[in-house]
């Protein structure tokens, strides 16, 4: 939608709501020439904030969309999150497992989409894998496997998957700032999944047991997945003839 679609549809859905300029401003917390502005396709002069906010006045929601023409941007903003579930379910495929990913799920209001979750026909074991590019927020990491290891049983009940016990993963880029995150945090970390990637490989092939790890994927663990899967985080530039680094 361009700039005059969208002042147009603020402006249909103000008359259509029987309100004044001044009236949708008050409720924005601005001015009324704001609003006009906006109604006149004027989007560039007003802050995001505000669009959002006049936009909510009039009960409509307002979704930025990045669009490059450079390539395919999705692919640039999921494509190392992607590698790294590539690169996971080869491992878990090799050891004899059955894997889904981005199984979703809606439980009782609790509704989500998980990963990788595994099933070892053998041992019937359950495995939910969380993979994480970058390390953010502990706690909403803790919670969010939680509520996953709870509902997983029952999202896979169809597939004649019956279990109560659930091991799982939590798998993070190789970055020096997930290192030191975890490095960070590793006591919190560390009582919620007391192993590392050390027992995965031998847990693998005999998951007699319920598994809690959180471990780094290595840089070299595909050479055909390309790219580190960690987001690039600077850019570095070599300045001509003189062999210094600049940082931006």
């Amino acid at each position: 939608m361009d700039d005059i679609a969208l002042g147009l549809a603020f402006r249909r859905v103000r008359l259509r709501m029987n309100l004044r300029q001044l009236d949708v401003a008050r409720r924005a917390h601005c001015s009324a020439a704001t609003v006009s502005r906006l109604e006149r396709g004027h989007i560039a002069a007003v802050t995001v904030a505000t669009i959002r906010a006049v936009a909510a006045a009039l009960d409509i929601r307002v979704e930025i969309m990045p669009r490059w023409r450079g390539g395919d941007l999705d692919r640039i903003v999921h494509g190392r999150h992607a590698s790294m579930s590539e690169a996971v379910t080869r491992r878990l495929v090799a050891g004899g497992w059955i894997v889904v990913p981005e199984l979703s799920f809606n439980h009782f209001g609790e509704r989500g989409v998980i990963d990788l979750v595994a099933w070892h026909p053998i041992h019937r074991r359950l495995l939910i894998v969380e993979l994480k590019t970058e390390l953010v927020d502990i706690n909403e990491l803790l919670a969010v496997m939680d509520r996953r290891c709870r509902v997983a049983p029952i999202a896979v009940r169809d597939r004649g998957w019956l279990t109560t016990d659930v091991a799982a993963w939590v798998v993070l880029a190789e970055s020096r700032t997930n290192r030191r995150r975890l490095a960070e945090f590793s006591a919190v970390l560390r009582a919620a999944f007391p192993e590392d990637g050390r027992s995965v490989q031998g847990w693998l092939r005999r998951p007699d047991r319920v598994q809690r790890a959180l471990w780094i994927l290595p840089d070299g663990h595909d050479r055909n997945l390309g790219r580190n899967p960690a987001p690039t985080k600077r850019v570095r530039l070599r300045a001509p003839n003189v062999g210094v680094t600049i940082t931006s």
